[in-house]
Order: structure tokens, then C-alpha cells, then sequence
């Protein structure tokens, strides 16, 4: 039997590879590690050493050619949040080394539109699709931002074990905002021919349910699903996530 392709996972701002931890043991469980799966540290986000100021697309992208080099074939990519920008920019360099993409309450944006332009079409009638925007604390202003750990726990793991979410909220890093408010130029060509799921998380309070299914209406064509959890699903129930993408991964 051959082996299923590799995943690529993404990590959404403030946080690093360490989100997908619970996610690549539940997921070694399942295929008794069958299935190669990175989880990548984007640069200046907290784990390379260079200050967040350096944070940019750029940045990112180069970082995942030598990511992607290294592993020598095709391959899938799942996504969470932040991270949906830089996988569909990622997908739209390499059409031919991108089997499916998966966005986890994933910014699934349409082609050179940012994040905030969607939350624009709904903050007038709905505040709460401001998410944690307005809790954020700034040490640079309009430059990096810092989620204080309470913050955290509040809008990002309220469905997490206290015991876990708290620790947790405390290895968030700081975020250079040139590598959170991200735009990506999407062809129907290269972007647009490869397989997408967005997996809704139905509880969630920084990219809320309404925001979920707005990019799913702004850029058609995705398999949609859901899981009744709060933004992180790959840290709070990752069995439940698996359940919903194994499916879309493994069609033929």
C-alpha cells in the first residue's frame, strides 16, 4: 500500500509549530504513522530567533521552499486561521506540489482581499466579528501586537481544560503585523485548481461562525464541514478535527 501524502501543516499569528502537537499524536494513532506530517515554525514568530518586525509573506514563503525542497514531493497542506493566507499563497506558487488544501477556521480570502475588508462587511451590524482585535496589546504600535494570556484563553481555547488552556496561552509569541495582515494574488489557473475543504469551527470567537461561512460564499468551490468547537480544533479536539478532513484528504 502506498503512502498517503504528506501534510504540511500552518500555524496561525502568535503561535508556532507547538499548536499542532496534540494534532500529530492523535493523528499517529489513527494511521500508526503512515502519514509524514510537518508542522513548520513560520520566521519571527518565535522560534527562529529574528525579531517579529521580520514577519512578512516574503518571509514565510521562501521558508516554505526550503521546507517543501527538503521533502521532495507533492503534498497537502492544513491550515489554521492566519495561516489560510500563506497556504493559498503557497498553493498559487507551486500548483503541482499542492495536492488539497484544508483551512481550519481558516482565512480562505479571495485574491488580494485582507482580513480586514471581510470583517468590514460585518462589523456595522455584528461587533462581535471584531474578534480579539480589540484586546490585543501593542509594544510597537501598528507594528506588533501580543495576545495577553487571559485574552487567549477567552477567545481562542474557552473550550480547553483550564489546566491546559492557561499554560497554553502563555507560549504566545509576538506578531509582526506585516506577517498578520496578509493579502495574496489568487489565479483560477494555479490556486484555483486544486481541491479545498474549510472545516467551520462553530464556537469560535476570534473568526466567527458568520466570517467562516462570508469566505466561503466570497471564494466558492470548497467542501465544507464543521466541528462544534471554539477557534482551535487542532489543539482542543484534534480526533474530532481528523474525522472531519481524513475523508478529503485520503479521496482519490
Amino acid at each position: 500500500m502506498s503512502s498517503p501524502d504528506p501534510l504540511l501543516l500552518i500555524h496561525d499569528a502568535w503561535q508556532g509549530a507547538w499548536v499542532w502537537d496534540a494534532f500529530l499524536d492523535a493523528l499517529s494513532r489513527r494511521d500508526g504513522g503512515r502519514r509524514e506530517a510537518i508542522a513548520v515554525d513560520l520566521p519571527g514568530n518565535g522560534a527562529d530567533g529574528t525579531p517579529p518586525g521580520s514577519a512578512s509573506l516574503t518571509a514565510y514563503l521562501d521558508h516554505l521552499d526550503r521546507v517543501i525542497a527538503d521533502l521532495g514531493r507533492p503534498f497537502s497542506i492544513v491550515a489554521h486561521s492566519g495561516g489560510g493566507v500563506v497556504a493559498s499563497a503557497l498553493a498559487e506558487r507551486h500548483p503541482d506540489l499542492v495536492r488539497r488544501l484544508v483551512y481550519v477556521a481558516g482565512m480562505m480570502l479571495p485574491s488580494e482581499t485582507g482580513f480586514t475588508e471581510i470583517v468590514g462587511h460585518l462589523l456595522p451590524a455584528d461587533p462581535a466579528a471584531a474578534g480579539i482585535t480589540p484586546w490585543l496589546d501593542w509594544p510597537a504600535k501598528g507594528e506588533i501586537s501580543v495576545v495577553p494570556p487571559e485574552v487567549a484563553v477567552a477567545f481562542f481555547l474557552q473550550d480547553y481544560p483550564a489546566a491546559l488552556a492557561v499554560p497554553a496561552s502563555r507560549r504566545f509569541t509576538p506578531q509582526g503585523e506585516q506577517g498578520r495582515a496578509l493579502t495574496a494574488r489568487l489565479t483560477p489557473e494555479r490556486f484555483g485548481r486544486i481541491p479545498r475543504l474549510y472545516v467551520q469551527a462553530t464556537q469560535d470567537r476570534s473568526v466567527t461562525l458568520p466570517l467562516q461561512k462570508l469566505m466561503c460564499e466570497l471564494l466558492p468551490g470548497a467542501v465544507i464541514r464543521s466541528v462544534d468547537t471554539g477557534h482551535a480544533p487542532h489543539i482542543v479536539a484534534p480526533e474530532v478535527l481528523l474525522d472531519a478532513i481524513l475523508p478529503f484528504l485520503d479521496a482519490g
